[in-house]
């Protein structure tokens, strides 16, 4: 029996006789793709991030939005120890850091920020247990370049971190650092793009820029756009026919003295009084040049390097949006993008900053119940906001009023509220703790009669003096009787 020989197979569509298709002799079927390695070369993206405001704009944007509206916590803490938290981010330029971050790993493909602890070696790793009071001293930024993973001990304890580097080597001072050798647990590390395996291992175990992918859109467009620039010189060409001007030009001398003297004059009454002088057997002649289609080819690359960084238009260009479109979409749908990076890579992060800043300043761990959630980017307008508090107040109203919810839930839940309605921002905690719970009336307090005295349903009708005061004329409290009973 006759063995089969492996054949080469090519799936795709084929058309022989209009040589179509990618298996075909034609221009097409030669397209392929190629790595360019632009996140190894440092001194090119570097120089595209200091001269391309395009590429500053896609570093920059997600690294602001992600870092610019900070968090609120939303747990149950002191009040004063929630100011003290939220007063160490800002104090230590916590969200700056964390911003530069995020952009020199978008830029280089990987940065760090080194958890800066005093009284811890940093070849240790860092014990929460033993973090001094006052002894947190904020982070400082390092990217890709300034330290080295060191692959001869890699992480063997399971979790997400296993097969990374467990340290990393610092190979710049320029900051004031000296040449440590750093635990992975005090750092708080981003890629930029994030590789598989292997080709991160061509990158040094790092991310990819994200310059590395738009450079080929973002080459397409400066050149449309420098080109059109350089079409504006050419908008109003003028040509002037001399007679026998190849021989005045080669013959010199006086000839040429006038020719020139000639122009001069031409463009001087030109520009004066808008002549143009010639002699009878010269012509004179203007030509004008056609922009049409520039300003589409110029958007589709707009449109296209917008696509390849995730930034609306109108975020990354400031570019008012056109027709019927308000843009409120695109930014709303590019925000959504921006809550989800914030989760995937900013939670764990904040979460043990607080905590670090927390032992230090209180000499103690975070409640087990701490959380927080990060603010809004996006602001509704304030008819929005308007009818979103209307219907917040009504539904909360209605929900007192049949006592299914006490005095200070309500209250709670319109403070909790107020970054969306603005509106009981001013509620502070001795408000809530000094309101009434409003407990279940009896029938005594609001003037309804047993079934012995004519049934429950039997209410005094207008209650007047001490009664009023005391609220027997709540109606809130008057329902809740006659719904609940005795």
């Amino acid at each position: 029996m006759a063995r089969s020989k492996p054949v080469a197979t090519a799936d795709s569509y084929d058309n022989f006789v209009a040589k179509v298709g990618m298996q075909q002799q034609n221009q097409h079927a030669a397209s392929t793709y190629r790595a360019n390695y632009t996140s190894r070369n440092r001194l090119l993206i570097e120089w595209a991030y200091r001269s391309s405001w395009i590429i500053g704009a896609a570093i920059d944007s997600i690294a602001d939005d992600m870092t610019k509206k900070g968090v609120r916590i939303t747990s149950e803490i002191d009040p004063k120890r929630r100011g003290v938290l939220e007063a160490e981010f800002e104090v230590l330029n916590i969200w700056d850091c964390l911003s530069d971050t995020i952009k020199w790993a978008r830029l280089y493909g990987g940065a760090m920020a080194l958890v800066l602890i005093e009284g811890q070696a940093p070849l240790t790793p860092l014990e929460m247990n033993k973090v001094g009071k006052d002894s947190f001293k904020g982070l400082i930024v390092l990217d890709r370049w300034m330290v080295n993973p060191n692959f001869g001990r890699l992480i063997k304890t399971l979790g997400p971190d296993l097969g990374k580097p467990e340290f990393y080597d610092i190979v710049t001072s320029a900051q004031g650092l000296p040449a440590w050798t750093v635990h992975h647990s005090r750092l708080i590390r981003f890629d930029g793009v994030t590789l598989p395996y292997q080709q991160s291992r061509t990158e040094n175990g790092w991310g990819m820029s994200v310059v590395e992918r738009i450079f080929d859109r973002l080459t397409s467009y400066d050149s449309t756009s420098v080109g059109a620039a350089q079409l504006a010189y050419k908008a109003h060409l003028r040509t002037m026919k001399i007679k026998k001007l190849r021989e005045i030009i080669a013959m010199g001398g006086k000839p040429f003295d006038a020719l020139v003297k000639n122009m001069d004059m031409v463009r001087q009454f030109q520009t004066n009084e808008g002549l143009t002088l010639i002699d009878g057997e010269d012509e004179f002649e203007t030509h004008t040049y056609a922009f049409g289609g520039l300003a589409d080819l110029i958007a589709e690359f707009k449109e296209e390097i917008s696509g390849a960084t995730g930034i609306p238009l109108v975020r990354l260009f400031g570019q008012s949006p056109k027709g019927f479109s308000t843009g409120d979409s695109d930014l709303a749908n590019y925000y959504d993008g921006v809550g989800t990076n914030q989760e995937r890579r900013l939670r764990q992060p904040i979460r043990m900053l607080f905590d670090i800043i927390h032992r230090s300043n209180f000499g103690e761990p975070l409640p087990d119940d701490f959380t927080f959630e990060f603010n809004p980017l996006w602001q509704m307008s304030e008819v929005d906001r308007s009818t979103v508090a209307t219907n917040m107040a009504n539904a909360i109203s209605t929900l007192s009023d049949r006592g299914l919810l006490p005095t200070k839930a309500a209250m709670t839940d319109i403070r909790e509220l107020a970054d969306v309605t603005g509106v009981g921002s001013s509620i502070t905690d001795e408000d809530i703790d000094n309101a009434e719970d409003s407990p279940p009336p009896s029938a005594k307090d609001i003037g309804v009669k047993g079934p012995s005295e004519g049934g429950r349903e039997s209410v005094s009708e207008k209650p007047t003096g001490d009664s009023a005061r005391s609220g027997k004329d709540n109606p809130r409290r008057l329902r809740w009787f006659q719904r609940f009973g005795n």
